[in-house]
């Protein structure tokens, strides 16, 4: 397989090309040209281990063309190893099975908090994995079904699904994605959450990939700016992590992390 550089020598509308001919949807084909671009480069950050996982939401495509469109990167030698579609509930996520491991391992440890915003209380309020003990078992299931799937290398792009009856997939996301606070919230009390008219700090990472193109958006997550001064520590370590994971690779550059205060309404998550 020739192994190309995706920085420097593979043309930008081989890899419009793979996306647009694998995700289409019926007679339409796949996502626009700029969402396509993207979309390779979300993809090439999971493989380099920037992310955990993507959540694929360009369009309605299924499992089985997103496994294609992996086989095209790899035929085009923009991916050198496998990577997974996990799919969970009506969801699909592309992840290396090996870095997300990692990933929940950690979470599993304790580097991950979490912010309860279930709407029976007046205010978000930080807490531990320890004490979302459904939550905490639901983490070491999908850590123990990945580990499953590294013991099998045959397939270039491997495929699975979870059965996932009463999961919060907010908070699930949130792990799985690389959020270093995700929300969390009593699924008994319905979608609601206490978040209306709070002050959000969102954060924006990014960092520059293909040349003349827009940088790839790696994470974008907040929390709320009352529980600023108690995240922080957590959120420099994050920052440090990925900053560390950064300086490991050459594909993407400039990583740049940006935040900015919002109040909104109301807050869908």
């Amino acid at each position: 397989m020739l192994i190309l550089d995706p920085m420097s020598t593979l043309s930008p509308q081989l890899l419009v090309a793979a996306a647009q001919q694998t995700l289409g949807m019926g007679k339409r084909r796949g996502p626009p040209q700029a969402v396509c671009l993207h979309l390779a480069g979300e993809v090439l950050a999971v493989a380099q281990g920037l992310k955990p996982a993507l959540l694929y939401d360009c369009n309605g495509a299924g499992t089985s063309k997103i496994r294609r469109y992996l086989e095209e990167l790899q035929k085009l030698g923009f991916l050198t190893l496998g990577l997974h579609v996990l799919e969970i509930g009506e969801n699909s996520l592309i992840m290396n099975p090996e870095h997300a491991c990692q990933h929940l391992e950690k979470v599993l440890h304790g580097t991950v908090v979490f912010v309860d915003v279930s709407s029976s209380q007046p205010h978000p309020s930080v807490c531990s994995l320890d004490q979302l003990w459904d939550l905490k078992g639901h983490v070491a299931e999908i850590n123990m079904h990945l580990r499953g799937l590294q013991r099998n290398s045959s397939l270039v792009v491997s495929c699975s699904r979870l059965h996932s009856t009463n999961w919060n997939f907010c908070t699930i996301f949130g792990i799985l994605l690389g959020y270093p606070a995700p929300y969390t919230f009593h699924l008994s009390e319905g979608d609601d959450n206490c978040l209306a008219l709070t002050p959000l700090r969102v954060f924006t990472v990014r960092v520059s990939w293909l040349p003349g193109q827009p940088p790839v958006l790696l994470y974008s997550f907040s929390v709320p700016e009352s529980l600023f001064p108690a995240l922080k520590d957590i959120l420099n370590t994050w920052k440090e992590d990925l900053q560390s994971r950064c300086q490991t690779q050459s594909d993407f550059a400039d990583l740049s992390v940006s935040s900015d205060i919002v109040t909104l309404p109301a807050v869908a998550l």
